[in-house]
């Protein structure tokens, strides 16, 4: 109810979830029920600088007032009070990267995102030293190619963090990190629920030779496992977030994790046996796993939940942005025919329609990749789009390729899970853009995976309120209950979403689909290759 909602946001009863994903900043305000009361958000977008991609400490800080400006807007709008105080706020973002900093706090390079595959040598050398694999865009593949590639202000590191890690810090004078977000800068022992000590001792002696006056554990953040207290907001990081100044400092801020330990959360995925799968600009699939796989796979990386359980991780780095381009494409032909333009409608018609095609798209191929794919072992991306004259080209074939492309590496890493390692998941839920328009990726998912998949009516709140819920653990948490307990008593209440099964036809024409994918990967080898 209305009333309810004013008296706790008026009251500082409310919690704040922020998540910085790759196009959009999203803040979510919930009640002591978990249940969002109030949102905000802001657009934006990386930028290639230098052939790295980046968003500036500007673009950052610009972004998240915005971003919190248009949810003081909502709440003013809805309830006609002004946020004051809060019970709690957490910090979420996209994981991995590399933002290093000196004695000054001044960042010493531009902000390095998970989505740069230049630390191809790093990445190789590290997972042969720690016999574990390490993905491109882990934060310690990112420094160790840094110091390869003998960047100067290696020398100057005082601290090295995330951008969860980073605005946390800038907001609560904490270097810590949530230990899902940290289980992607370097490999985490479950056990200690820290980072890998003999993992830290290998790096220290391999860099020795360098003579650096810092040590790797001198230099990252402390790990934390939800529910950990993490800090309070500082009346400096009050301004950073509220430059109003209405918001009051004081508040307890959860520990900071990453865009995949909320997406677990959001989805009640933390338990064992249960996996989720995020489908928005970039994708991927955490399954989480009764014990360690029998040895370290190049596709696969090993993360935690946010109370330290071990994950398997498929990550993937495009998933729908081709498909939204050629969206875009029928949304300029409806401008040029001088027709209304609902983007709903158009996503809606497009994506059902794809259902009617054939199972194995006709033939046709499309390969999504914005950027590179290190799953299938593309340091550079171009999107392309491949038919031979037989295939049966038609609208419903074209929408289902590329609807196919968005999970099409996602399939790839995980058929090792199921079919090699034998992975055994109750339940996968699936959240993100790609299910917006009602049962279509769902379908296409469940046939990828071979696997029943459930989307939750809560699946597009989405990481800002994940992150929220980890808000609402740290300072709702009264019977000390594990986060899996808490999740499934205080805040899902036995909801298990809607649920789609696989049909027989579907799974065989995705196979079909994707053996022709995989043989015809030379091609989009040849574009990287040729076209500039």
């Amino acid at each position: 109810m209305k009333s309810d909602a004013k008296s706790i946001i008026e009251t500082g009863k409310a919690i704040l979830g922020i998540e910085f994903g790759s196009t959009r900043i999203k803040a979510v305000l919930i009640d002591q029920e978990n249940n969002p009361i109030a949102q905000g958000s802001h657009t934006w977008e990386n930028q290639l600088e230098n052939g790295l991609w980046t968003y500036s400490i500007d673009a950052i800080w610009n972004g998240v007032q915005d971003c919190y400006a248009d949810l003081r807007a909502n709440v003013k709008e809805q309830y006609n009070v002004e946020i004051e105080s809060l019970a709690a706020i957490g910090i979420s973002a996209m994981m991995h990267g590399y933002m290093p900093f000196n004695d000054k706090e001044e960042i010493l390079v531009p902000f390095r995102t998970w989505r740069n595959t230049n630390t191809g040598k790093a990445a190789a050398e590290l997972s042969q030293l720690f016999v574990y694999n390490i993905p491109l865009r882990w934060s310690i593949s990112h420094l160790y190619q840094a110091i390869l590639n003998k960047e100067e202000h290696v020398k100057d590191i005082k601290y090295l963090t995330t951008l969860s890690g980073y605005v946390h810090w800038q907001i609560t004078g904490e270097k810590v990190l949530g230990i899902g977000d940290a289980s992607g800068m370097l490999p985490i022992n479950s056990e200690t629920k820290n980072y890998s000590a003999e993992m830290v001792d290998k790096f220290n002696k391999l860099v020795a030779p360098y003579g650096y006056d810092w040590k790797l554990e001198d230099i990252l953040p402390k790990v934390l496992s939800a529910g950990e207290n993490a800090g309070f907001l500082t009346p400096q990081g009050a301004k950073k977030l509220d430059v109003s100044g209405h918001l009051k400092p004081g508040i307890p801020v959860c520990p900071p994790e990453g865009d995949a330990g909320t997406g677990m959360v959001a989805t009640n995925a933390v338990k064992q046996r249960t996996g989720n799968v995020s489908a928005g600009t970039s994708s991927f699939s955490m399954i989480v796993l009764e014990k360690e796989l029998s040895k370290p796979y190049e596709m696969i990386d090993m993360v935690t939940t946010p109370d330290g359980s071990p994950v398997a991780m498929v990550h993937c780095n495009n998933c729908t942005s081709d498909l939204n381009a050629w969206i875009n494409i029928f949304k300029e032909y409806q401008e040029l025919m001088g027709m209304p333009v609902d983007m709903d409608e158009i996503f809606g018609k497009l994506y059902n329609n794809a259902l009617s095609g054939d199972a194995d798209c006709g033939g046709l191929i499309s390969y999504n990749y914005f950027s590179g794919e290190p799953v299938t072992g593309l340091t550079e991306g171009r999107p392309l789009f491949v038919r031979t004259a037989n295939d049966k080209f038609t609208l419903a074939n074209f929408m289902r390729a590329h609807l196919y492309a968005s999970v099409g590496v996602l399939k790839i890493g995980n058929d090792i899970l199921f079919n090699e390692e034998k992975i055994k998941v109750d339940k996968i839920t699936g959240h993100g853009g790609l299910f917006r328009t009602k049962g279509v990726g769902q379908r296409v998912l469940a046939a990828a995976l071979n696997s029943p998949i459930s989307v939750m009516e809560t699946a597009g709140e989405g990481g800002a309120w994940g992150i929220a819920l980890l808000g609402s653990y740290l300072v709702n948490n009264d019977k000390q209950q594990s986060l899996a307990d808490f999740l499934d008593e205080k805040v899902f209440g036995g909801n298990t979403g809607l649920e789609v099964l696989p049909t027989a036809e579907d799974v065989e024409g995705f196979n079909a689909y994707i053996q022709n994918y995989k043989a015809c990967l030379p091609i989009e080898e040849a574009a990287v290759k040729y076209k500039n």
